[in-house]
């Protein structure tokens, strides 16, 4: 038995399809997450922040302390952007911030900037390794994959609030702020000379990644402190996904001393 009613009116379903767009996730102050496991990872870490629950069928309890709204499979199908819908998704309060170009208060003490990173699944996977292995925030370029788009948010899997994120084109400025406060700025370069073991000695460390298929600019090159490369046999594989190179650098980062 659902215990919330959502609040009336309802909102049209149009409202929800047009989250999927930045401009209607800012004019809303929300976003979709959708599937049970996401979800649950946000109501155990974050459960302030969601807003309301749709489903297709009455939802358990954990569900309950939220407005629920019930909607028919062919309403939910219009709304989701995903494949094969799971028939329930969360609508969670935008990130303060996340448009801006200010660094929070507390910045940590590892942080990710992607350059440029336009896939969204590679942009929502970074995000869950940057939140596994313990980074406080991640910086986008404006032409990065938007991190509340709903294929960043899947692949993200409810990591997604579990880090700071800006996505800003002002990105070199908040990198030599940080720079200045003592950071240093590693890059990941196929043409690097450093062994990507100094990453796990850095006390404040800013890994940069850089687009799929063209690297990292000469801007963020040439502010680097070091350049690390991952060594890889290059006669069976020209180079590693952006999302595993990252995973690894990040792997590296929290253990090696």
């Amino acid at each position: 038995m659902i215990e919330n009613t959502v609040p009336h009116p309802l909102k049209p379903l149009k409202w929800y399809k047009e989250l999927d767009t930045k401009k209607g996730r800012i004019e809303a102050g929300a976003f979709l997450v959708e599937g049970r496991r996401a979800i649950e990872q946000i109501i155990q870490a974050h459960p302030n922040e969601i807003l309301e629950i749709l489903a297709t069928e009455e939802t358990a309890a954990a569900y309950h302390k939220y407005p629920v709204r019930i909607v028919t499979e062919s309403q939910f199908h219009s709304i989701s952007s995903s494949k094969t819908p799971q028939g329930i998704l969360a609508v969670v309060r935008l990130p303060a911030d996340i448009y801006s170009d200010n660094l929070p208060r507390e910045v940590g003490t590892k942080i990710l900037l992607l350059e440029d990173i336009q896939d969204p699944g590679n942009v929502g996977t970074l995000i869950r390794t940057a939140a596994a292995f313990g980074f406080s925030g991640i910086i986008l370029t404006k032409k990065s994959a938007d991190a509340l788009s709903p294929k960043c948010v899947q692949s993200a899997a409810g990591s997604v609030l579990s880090v700071w994120i800006r996505r800003t084109p002002h990105y070199l400025e908040l990198a030599r702020t940080l720079q200045q406060n003592g950071f240093q700025i590693v890059a990941a370069d196929l043409q690097g000379g450093n062994s990507p073991s100094l990453l796990g000695s850095q006390v404040k460390l800013l890994l940069a990644l850089g687009n799929e298929a063209s690297g990292l600019s000469p801007s963020i090159l040439e502010m680097a402190d070091s350049r690390v490369k991952v060594p890889i046999d290059r006669e069976k594989a020209e180079s590693l996904n952006v999302a595993a190179c990252g995973a690894i650098c990040m792997y590296l980062s929290s253990v090696v001393r």
